[in-house]
């Protein structure tokens, strides 16, 4: 019991200060459960083979699907339908399309398919995108316990269950596991509670005043760019004769120079490229793409000895808007990117992607962009060819905010997408079928009727979110087969004596999102589940009311942007900042805390 409580502080500890990575500690966290005999050698890894892994990549899988075929596109095209400009009506059919396909898709992987559909109805109607995001956001996670099938605490909650009936002292009722709709009923409540919350508050809580930065929306506008990042000018060609310095020099040396502009092409005889690498030489009648103010572009031309054209002769192709532009992404929480500089992760040569510029909160670094280190949450303005974009995206390093092209789009396949989603559906809710079963036959229709391919399946899997939920649910197991969670269970009624059964459900609630707030939610989820349920059969309370409270709850992070993944990915093309996180999310988490709790308990009566 000692080292099972001591491998849960660490986790806690290292899941907060994130002095190594949740993946990694969630691996050591399964070894040492491994060397120290905790449960069987034989048991130490079948969280990977568990019905809530396997469930978990076949939604991922399914989720990237539907995108494939275009139905989040389509979703754009009926909203704009049936909001016809007005933002209140906006808001309100974005909220519940959220609402909808939460029940469906990954909060996090809907947040990212989401942002850009919410840029593009911004950018149409003319409606601040920060009065749409944050709204947004919350509604998914409000909506996340419609159904079993996208949250990834509920899905983890029957082997939970499973593994607390082995331990269940003698005389007490095997616990039921949950169907795909058991929980319906509540998360249907939750995603109305969040819908109406922000149509009817949602015009006083959400930021009262336009940050000067968002009062254009994005988009491939020179305004909006110029407005929010100050990169302003325009794109010339400058021809480099025999005279210019810039022989010899390259793409790095020449953009250290004194008023040198932004350089984001290059034409070397018959070969020409975007985002021309730093070691990238320049010779005699190279034609550099350059980005600038006119009088910049002028001064650095005549110091420089070089021919300025304003006209894309040579390098119009690079920079037609159907083909290439300016745009924005979001490091999200996952990101390999993470706690490197720009530099380091040599973008422009491995994606021909050039980095303009990194929003954070409320600084905007433009020079020197080379040496930032890039943090979860960080916008940053690439200038690319849409092609790489799509391609750099794929391994989900960063999300794309601006609404761009898409090649790689499948609207053929629509109905296959949506068909074999709606058969997993119905496998999982009228057969006998495990959920990871009837999921995996949806993802596996998908992949032979070519909806998406199997590299892009292994793509569409989030590997560090299955690795975490895999290598904690062992964790869970260790408490139960201790008999820590029984421990602590007796230890919470020693201090909270005949309390009654909604005092001790709210304190299992509270923690559990105070703990979601710092740590990952199947992390509070795995923690607190054994505990709930034995404290349900000490005080001869419903099992199954208790765990399920506390797998609700671990969803309820709406105070911090950092609670959850989509609220970080929001952050930075919102504009927000704590204080509004605060303002809109304490009486959400308030009335989301009251609702669940009384829910629940009508729920089991």
């Amino acid at each position: 019991m000692v080292l099972v409580l001591g491998l849960v502080g660490f986790t806690m500890l290292m899941l907060v200060l994130e002095w190594i990575r949740a993946d990694m500690v969630a691996l050591l966290v399964v070894v040492v459960i491994g060397l120290t005999g905790l449960i069987p050698s034989d048991r130490v890894f079948n969280g990977f083979a568990g019905n809530a892994v396997i469930a978990i990549i076949a939604i991922m899988i399914m989720g990237e699907g539907l995108d494939r075929a275009g139905v989040l596109a389509l979703t754009a095209n009926f909203v704009m339908r049936m909001a016809r400009g007005v933002e209140s009506r906006l808001g309100l059919v974005i909220n519940l399309v959220a609402s909808l396909f939460s029940a469906v898709i990954p909060s996090q992987a809907l947040a990212a398919l989401m942002i850009p559909v919410s840029s593009r109805l911004a950018a149409r109607t003319g409606v601040p995108l920060s009065r749409l995001l944050l709204p947004m956001a919350f509604c998914i996670l409000t909506a996340t316990n419609t159904t079993l099938i996208a949250n990834s605490p509920l899905i983890v909650l029957n082997d939970l269950i499973a593994s607390a009936n082995v331990n269940l002292p003698p005389g007490a009722h095997t616990i039921p596991k949950f169907g795909l709709f058991s929980v319906t009923p509540v998360g249907l409540t939750l995603a109305l509670l969040g819908v109406g919350y922000f149509y009817f508050f949602g015009h006083r809580l959400l930021p009262g005043h336009e940050d000067e930065r968002l009062k254009v929306t994005p988009g491939r506008t020179e305004s909006y760019f110029a407005e929010t990042y100050g990169i302003v000018g325009e794109t010339a060609e400058l021809t480099v004769t025999a005279e210019s310095p810039l022989v010899g020099m390259s793409i790095g040396e020449v953009e250290q120079l004194h008023g040198a502009p932004l350089i984001l092409a290059i034409k070397s005889g018959n070969d020409a490229r975007m985002a021309p690498p730093a070691d990238h030489v320049i010779w005699v009648g190279s034609v550099l793409g350059v980005l600038g103010p006119r009088e910049q572009l002028n001064q650095f031309a005549n110091n420089q000895l070089c021919r300025l054209s304003t006209r894309m002769r040579q390098l119009g192709e690079l920079f037609n808007p159907t083909r290439a532009g300016i745009s924005e992404v979001v490091i999200p929480p996952v990101s390999r990117f993470i706690r490197h500089t720009v530099g380091e992760l040599r973008l422009r040569k491995r994606f021909g992607i050039s980095v303009l510029a990194v929003n954070r909160g409320d600084q905007v670094f433009r020079d020197d962009v080379r040496s930032v280190s890039l943090r979860a949450g960080d916008t940053v303005v690439l200038h690319s060819n849409w092609r790489d974009l799509a391609l750099a995206a794929e391994d989900r390093d960063l999300v794309v905010v601006t609404d761009i092209p898409k090649e790689q789009q499948r609207p053929g396949k629509i109905w296959q997408a949506v068909g074999f989603f709606v058969l997993a559906k119905c496998l999982a809710l009228f057969t006998n079928l495990d959920l990871s079963v009837a999921m995996m036959t949806g993802a596996i229709g998908m992949l032979l009727t070519g909806v998406l391919n199997m590299d892009e399946a292994y793509k569409a899997v989030n590997w560090k979110t299955i690795f975490v939920t895999a290598c904690l649910i062992p964790l869970g197991w260790s408490m139960d087969a201790t008999g820590t969670a029984a421990w602590i269970a007796q230890v919470v009624l020693d201090h909270l004596g005949s309390a009654s059964p909604w005092l001790l459900q709210l304190c299992l609630a509270v923690l559990t999102l105070l703990f979601s707030q710092v740590m990952s939610n199947v992390g509070a989820t795995v923690m607190m589940v054994p505990i709930a349920i034995s404290v349900a059969v000490a005080t001869g309370g419903n099992p199954s009311a208790y765990a399920l409270i506390v797998a609700v709850s671990s969803s309820n992070t709406f105070l911090l942007s950092s609670g959850h993944p989509a609220l970080m990915m929001v952050t930075g093309p919102g504009g927000y900042k704590g204080k509004d996180f605060l303002r809109v999310g304490l009486p959400l988490t308030f009335l989301v805390l009251v609702v669940t709790l009384l829910a629940i308990n009508l729920l089991f009566h």
